[in-house]
């Protein structure tokens, strides 16, 4: 053996040292990391196991070892060095999960997370690998149940393209928010008709192709947009089909045919159909080097060892989570009881409406709900719900929280002009209609925002201050002669001082 061939294998051993002392860190960083925000990756696993909105999520785990297998040999022309710089990153995702736990915003928490495993990654190999392993370290944020606060914008799109094709076949209907009326029935487009579903499982369909199968940006942004519009079009089709079916033959049969086809030919005939229209426009070839490692061999500067890299990253994750872990023992009392306020002009009456109607705020520390009546013989309904605190799955406002039940026969129909710190709506079921005023009570802030909310929610836990939430919803229902709306404004105004009224709720007065 040689002298220049023995330096060879030795700096092969050396590498390959150096690469299992990396990966034995890197696994040892991740363990610490899920061991001590578990209830997230918990949380995060549950949701990509028990919604149907993000099952395509477990598919993601392992593409995310495909692609790192797909830059293997690359890699290993790469040297990984502990990186001091990469523990911003990790204090960026630690200081973003206490900004999400302050204020009860789960999806933050669960995006700190992934950016501190993103972190670890950059921590432990290095500025070089991580640029090798850029892909798939971007495309951990589709691990990241979000998307479906966007299911009201999706829902009214689809409503108005139904209109716009009934229209086009002759076929005479009446749009009412997101209900559609027409000779044959009366529909609504819902919320898992909204096509959520699809398209957040299309836009990371098409990431991944469009990383894969281009190299042309121009092209890659083309064919995301592509799979953004198709999708919402494609679903605004199948609904409007599905009422022009029922028209045809019936609800019950379109209703079947509806979930066999939109559940299982459907979405692989759309995705059949864009890739079809991208194929002849790919031009990355499917043996392509991922990346070409003699581009990144530059040197590497503020080394750690691994030791002290998996130290700094321990700490890092730890102050945020002992500083929630103390705010969260602070005491907030509430009172024992709550009773419905004395409003002047206005009676306390029995609860008789059209249709049964029960605002949904999931484990709250009390309920409170009540009819009054006044002389002129409106009436109104006034629900309260208080927390002592708010965490992850009892919280003012979030998906499924708030007037209306997504489990339930009530539907979000339209936005109202909003009074001072309040929020309105209107929302619809078959046979009834109401106007909805919500109030919401946070460390001294009033409004009716659910960013506002947040905010504020976040500001009491950073700062130790009030941890008590109150929602004040009042509510009537559309009368022929009389429209809910006045109703409402007349008995908020009769209520006197939202602020004081929550606090008195809360025990703060």
């Amino acid at each position: 053996m040689t002298f220049a061939s023995t330096l060879q294998s030795l700096a092969a051993r050396s590498a390959m040292t150096r690469w299992q002392r990396a990966l034995i860190g890197l696994g040892i960083a991740w363990g610490l990391l899920l061991v001590i925000f578990r209830q997230d990756a918990a949380d995060m696993a549950g949701i990509w196991w028990n919604s149907s909105t993000f099952n395509h999520c477990l598919l993601i785990v392992p593409v995310l070892g495909w692609l790192v297998h797909q830059r293997k040999e690359q890699l290993a022309a790469l040297t990984p060095q502990s990186w001091a710089p990469g523990l911003m990153y990790v204090a960026a995702g630690a200081f973003g999960w206490l900004l999400g736990d302050a204020a009860a915003l789960a999806v933050a928490r669960q995006l700190g997370l992934i950016m501190m495993l993103q972190g670890a990654v950059v921590l432990m190999f290095g500025p070089n690998v991580a640029r090798g392993l850029l892909f798939p370290l971007f495309y951990m944020f589709f691990l990241l149940p979000i998307g479906e606060e966007v299911v009201p914008v999706l829902q009214t799109v689809t409503a108005q393209m139904c209109m716009t094709l009934l229209g086009w076949v002759g076929i005479p209907a009446r749009l009412d928010g997101i209900f559609i009326t027409t000779p044959t029935g009366y529909f609504r487009v819902a919320e898992a008709c909204s096509g959520v579903k699809f398209l957040i499982a299309m836009m990371a369909y098409g990431v991944l192709v469009a990383n894969l199968c281009f190299n042309s940006w121009p092209r890659r942004v083309a064919f995301l947009v592509v799979c953004v519009a198709v999708p919402i079009l494609a679903n605004g089709v199948r609904a409007f089909s599905t009422i022009y079916i029922a028209h045809v033959q019936g609800i019950g049969f379109a209703a079947s045919l509806d979930h066999v086809i939109y559940g299982l030919v459907f979405f692989g005939i759309v995705i059949a159909l864009v890739m079809a229209a991208g194929w002849r426009f790919f031009d990355r070839r499917p043996d392509a080097d991922a990346f070409d490692p003699a581009l990144l061999q530059g040197p590497v500067r503020h080394t750690l060892s691994i030791k002290q890299a998996l130290g700094a990253l321990l700490l890092a994750a730890l102050v945020p989570f002992g500083w929630s872990a103390y705010v969260s023992a602070r005491s907030s009392p509430v009172p024992d009881r709550i009773v419905l306020p004395n409003v002047v002009g206005w009676d306390i009456v029995p609860y008789s409406p059209k249709v049964h109607w029960m605002p949904r705020f999931v484990e709250a520390s009390h309920y409170l709900s009540g009819r009054y009546r006044n002389a002129a013989g409106q009436e109104a309904d006034l629900f309260v719900v208080v927390y002592d605190r708010q965490s992850e799955g009892r919280e003012l406002v979030g998906f499924g929280q708030g007037a209306v039940d997504p489990n339930g026969h009530w539907s979000w129909s339209a936005n109202l002009p909003a009074p001072a710190s309040g929020r309105a709506e209107r929302i619809q079921t078959k046979g009834a209609v109401r106007d909805v005023v919500s109030f919401y009570r946070v460390n001294g802030v009033t409004t009716g925002s659910a960013a506002r909310v947040k905010l504020a929610t976040l500001q009491a836990r950073l700062l130790n201050g009030n941890q008590q939430a109150v929602a004040i919803l009042v509510s009537a229902e559309n009368e022929a002669d009389t429209p809910a709306r006045p109703v409402v404004d007349v008995f908020v105004s009769a209520l006197g001082d939202v602020d004081k009224v929550a606090d008195r709720f809360a025990g703060l007065r």
